[in-house]
């Protein structure tokens, strides 16, 4: 089996940041073990920035972006060296490999980047991944790590995607204000994954939280990969997930399969505004796979440019699809239902291309 996993900045490091050896160490007698099987392993790691805040006595996490690429850049040394020291102990030679968004949506940079991994999974190393934060030209956060070992997972077409993380996996409630909530065990493939809701929040130290890590197991699930949910801190619990006991949340892996351009619209992509559409446009966006076109637009939300990736919604509200515009929301709103023929010279007849579309409900 090909497996990924990604732990977390709050499961590898203690309240003040610093780098903590012994989870470190733990994780990697968990991936020694799944080695030992016979198992390919990646590794996703967290924790740059928080380590990089306690090497430099910082007494708290930055807010500005400068700052934070550059504490990235002092905590990445010194949290490889870590796990280069643990991996060394079992006889398992670790690889950095710094990504970020263009490995993903660019289709040459996409093949390089997968052409690379699996070379290091043939020299028998171990991958550690970690987004390029210190020269990130947007935000420092591609979305979090938990998105970037999803692709990774969908990239490599990985058997198993395992989430480890603080929590002992999804809640029917946050459990750490309601005494009530309730463990969910498993997600079906057919669940209507997007109607879970979580907090973002997180431990504080890192970036993502429980709603990063159920994007994360959309983007999984919907490339066929199943995908787990567990508490890092929990004995065994890499073995476990990777031979399919229950552990934590495990979400299946869904039949239809998304190519990664099309993950990273539906569910990657920082969605910018909204486009609502009549019920013939649905239909045909749903049933016949068409591209949308302005004459089925009723109305514009937000204030998006061309490229952005959007919403799609019925007239009552429901997100039934996304996608990527070809045209602002400002013109598009001068052309909202227009038949073709009466747009304006040189204006483009399709506000999402079809290839460019994702529906995620009928």
């Amino acid at each position: 089996m090909r497996v990924v996993a990604k732990v977390g900045t709050s499961s590898i490091t203690d309240d003040a940041g610093a780098i903590d050896r012994a989870a470190i160490a733990k994780v990697t007698r968990e991936i020694a073990a799944v080695r030992e099987r016979g198992h390919e392993v990646l590794l996703v790691s967290s924790g740059a920035v928080a380590a990089g805040v306690a090497a430099l006595g910082f007494a708290s996490r930055p807010a500005d972006m400068r700052t934070l690429q550059a504490v990235s850049a002092v905590g990445q040394s010194r949290i490889m060296g870590v796990w280069n020291e643990e991996l060394d102990a079992f006889g398992l030679t670790g690889a950095q490999v710094l990504v970020d968004p263009h490995d993903f949506v660019d289709r040459m940079q996409y093949l390089h980047a997968r052409q690379t991994l699996a070379r290091l999974l043939e020299l028998g190393c171990v991958p550690i991944i970690n987004e390029n934060d210190a020269i990130a030209n947007d935000e420092l956060r591609y979305g979090d790590n938990d998105r970037i070992a999803a692709l990774v997972a969908h990239s490599m077409k990985a058997d198993v995607l395992v989430l480890l993380t603080d929590l002992d996996g999804l809640y029917t409630s946050d459990p750490r204000f309601e005494p009530s909530a309730q463990l969910v065990a498993e997600v079906a493939a057919d669940d209507p994954l997007l109607s879970i809701r979580a907090h973002a929040g997180g431990s504080g130290r890192g970036s993502g939280g429980m709603a990063s890590k159920l994007a994360a197991a959309r983007i999984a699930s919907w490339s066929g990969v199943r995908t787990v949910i567990a508490n890092a801190g929990r004995d065994g619990v890499l073995p476990e997930a990777v031979d399919g006991v229950l552990v934590g949340t495990t979400f299946a892996g869904h039949d239809r399969r998304l190519p990664a351009r099309k993950l990273w619209i539906a569910f990657a992509a920082e969605v910018r505004g909204a486009v609502v559409v009549d019920d013939g446009a649905r239909q045909a966006l749903t049933r016949r796979s068409t591209s949308l076109l302005p004459a089925g637009v009723r109305d514009v939300i937000g204030s998006f440019g061309e490229g952005d990736t959007v919403d799609v919604r019925a007239t009552d509200g429901t997100v039934f699809a996304r996608g990527m515009v070809f045209v602002t929301a400002a013109d598009l709103r001068a052309v909202a239902g227009m038949q073709t023929r009466e747009l304006p010279e040189g204006m483009v007849h399709e506000v999402i291309h079809r290839d460019d579309l994702v529906v995620l409900a009928s």
